[in-house]
């Protein structure tokens, strides 16, 4: 009997120490999905408290993303040369640093330089996670551990909106950063105990100049989506960035084909399941993430509603991405490919943001409902999917390069996404105030288009003309604006559907064997 409990006590410590490892890894995405959506909630509290217009609103998130996805790559190649856990320790630490910097931020230019900082942080510790959680899980453990690791993301994506709110609006935004430092202290101190130290043996050196070229594609392809909107897409300035962009990313595939150990092995995009899967995760950023940026800002700006109220307004979109992971893994996994639950997931985001095109012009939540419901539960399909099929078909010791693709392609998709559909949604607002107003001069309409498309609807004013008209005008066009942004999202869902059902084999993402029975306690007990 004592020798019977020996075995069973040391089973439940090795079920113990992969929970705590589980925690550590999974815990730095809660934090960064749950310090992205509180601070998307805040937004309009933040352009009003810093006197930001709508490119200032942008790059408060935008300067965090950028940050973000061009240090993803270098991140991992840095995990896997000097180890995952004190790169995992490092990025929380900068983290957790520029949280404060942020909510004492007393300029806007502070606070883009502090969440650029902030975004520094997440990359390394988003990287040394995703690597951590590759590395201690194999097979069908691996599988579980990804699912748990998109349950999570989906926690924190579920509470940042209504977390967000009622910050927002009772303790005021400069909280919805402060809120980290808690969390990242405790991080801290448990990953200390628990994480083991990993590496790749084989990493010899940072690749700088693919970290540069990337980088500065990113930045300035990201700068010209932006900045287009207001110098017009014909300027010089404009059009020199696209164009730079396009050469420096030239740049970062030569460097990465002449590398004997790239940071970014292209050979596997060769690989068509990895390429699909890689594509997913970029369309579900771009074309569903970003709504939970743009949305908030719709419920309070378009329909009037005080932030708290607009955070548990946005539940039926985030409460499935907690929800529906937990189904896939208990129900779905082992009954359909990875091929499936993809397109699927991507089809249902579709079809929801179809739904807000029809209804947005209602001007009222309760039709909203239903789209938002239909986005979430294909989100919810998507999260944790995404990166699960990705990494299954990438080499454990190459793990921390490929956590760095799949982040990067993750938050590169939000970063492009939010500037592309800013853009649709700055044009279609522009053309409309255009349209009804072709006598008014061109500088003051565009002074009204940058009230409007910040969301400063009661604000928006101009002289000599009557305020009630106006106001209507200032509605009706950011509605029309928001109408744009979810058909072109919806147009960009479905094309990805078909090209990821078209790329990723069902062979090669077949569905997980469903797990065993939990092992039977001991009689002895």
């Amino acid at each position: 009997m004592h020798e019977a409990a020996v075995p069973a006590a040391g089973a439940r410590s090795a079920d113990r120490q992969a929970l705590m490892v589980l925690i550590c890894t999974s815990a730095p995405s809660f934090m960064l999905q749950l310090d992205a959506n509180i601070v998307s909630v805040s937004l309009p509290a933040i352009a009003r408290s810093l006197n930001a217009g709508f490119a200032g609103i942008e790059w408060v998130i935008t300067a965090y993303m950028l940050s973000f996805a061009s240090l993803l790559l270098p991140a991992g190649a840095l995990a896997d040369r000097f180890g995952r856990k004190p790169m995992l320790i490092v990025g929380l630490s900068i983290f957790t640093f520029a949280s404060f910097l942020c909510g004492a931020a007393s300029n806007l230019a502070i606070l883009i330089a502090a969440r650029a900082l902030q975004g520094a942080g997440a990359a390394m510790q988003l990287s040394a996670a995703l690597a951590t959680l590759s590395h201690a899980f194999q097979g069908e453990a691996r599988a579980r551990a990804f699912s748990f690791w998109g349950s999570v993301v989906g926690i924190g994506m579920t509470s940042g909106p209504v977390v967000g709110g009622l910050i927002t609006q009772g303790f005021g935004w400069e909280w919805a950063f402060y809120v980290n430092l808690p969390i990242g202290v405790a991080l801290i101190a448990l990953i200390v105990r628990v994480i083991e130290p990993s590496q790749d043996p084989e990493a010899t050196r940072l690749d700088l100049p693919g970290v540069a070229c990337f980088g500065g594609a990113l930045f300035l392809a990201t700068l010209a989506l932006i900045e287009g909107n207001h110098r017009g897409w014909t300027d010089p300035w404009i059009e020199a960035e696209g164009a730079a962009a396009l050469v420096l990313f030239a740049l970062f595939v030569l460097a990465e084909r002449t590398q004997a150990r790239p940071m970014l092995d292209l050979s596997y995009f060769r690989m068509p399941t990895y390429l699909g899967a890689n594509l997913a995760q970029f369309s579900f950023s771009a074309g569903m993430l970003t709504m939970l940026t743009f949305l908030p800002i719709y419920l309070q700006s378009g329909l009037g509603h005080a932030s708290a109220r607009a955070g548990l307004m946005m539940l039926p979109m985030v409460v499935p991405l907690f929800i529906v992971p937990r189904v896939v893994t208990r129900h779905l996994a082992h009954r359909l490919s990875g091929r499936a639950l993809l397109a699927a997931g991507l089809l249902l985001v579709c079809l929801g943001l179809s739904w807000l095109a029809v209804v947005v012009r209602e001007a009222s939540y309760g039709p909203l409902i239903g789209g938002m419901l239909l986005a979430g539960i294909g989100a919810g399909l998507l999260n944790g999917e995404t990166t699960k099929v990705g990494m299954t078909v990438i080499p454990r010791e190459r793990s921390g390069m490929a956590s760095g693709v799949s982040g990067t392609v993750r938050f590169s998709g939000l970063v492009i996404g939010i500037a592309a559909l800013g853009a649709v949604l700055y044009g279609r607002v522009a053309s409309v105030v255009a349209t009804a107003l072709a006598s008014v001069p061109v500088a003051d309409r565009l002074a009204l288009v940058h009230d409007i498309t910040a969301g400063n609807l009661s604000g928006a004013l101009l002289a000599g003309h009557d305020p009630s008209r106006i106001k209507a005008l200032a509605l009706a066009s950011f509605a029309g604006g928001y109408q744009a942004l979810f058909l072109a999202a919806a147009a960009f869902m479905l094309v990805s559907a078909g090209l990821t059902w078209r790329l990723v084999s069902a062979a090669e993402t077949p569905p997980v064997p469903a797990a065993p029975p939990a092992r039977a306690r001991s009689a002895a007990r």
